[in-house]
């Protein structure tokens, strides 16, 4: 089972997104912000195979947690997911080594459709 860790600061987001990962046999584990995940990625949950991340949080936002990550050495693929479509962020975010973007609200099939296909490229 690929574990897939979801960072969100909204906790509805985080279990609606959880719930639609598990359905599909992920194992989902959660981060409340960018720095949350960052130190669950550098310690026990190290084995994620996906990262699901939002990009406006407190404390550290999506993107700088992306780049902080990839600063690190960590190259667990990343799927943003967020209400922001801005292109300027877009391009950041893939240039810190997102590989994916989904706007919110989110259809559980395509989140779960680009999870699975972004788990076995990794």
């Amino acid at each position: 089972m690929a574990k897939v860790m979801v960072v969100d600061d909204s906790a509805t987001v985080r279990a609606q997104v959880s719930r639609a990962l598990v359905q599909a046999g992920f194992e989902a584990v959660e981060a409340t912000d960018g720095r949350d995940a960052l130190q669950k990625v550098m310690g026990p949950e190290a084995d994620s195979v996906l990262i699901v991340c939002d990009v406006n949080m407190p404390n550290m936002s999506g993107i700088e947690f992306l780049e902080a990550a990839r600063s690190k050495g960590i190259a667990v693929p990343v799927l943003v997911l967020t209400t922001e479509g801005q292109p300027q962020m877009m391009r950041r975010a893939k240039a810190a080594g997102a590989r994916a973007w989904i706007i919110k609200p989110f259809k559980a099939d395509v989140l779960v459709a680009a999870a699975k296909h972004l788990a076995r490229a990794a």
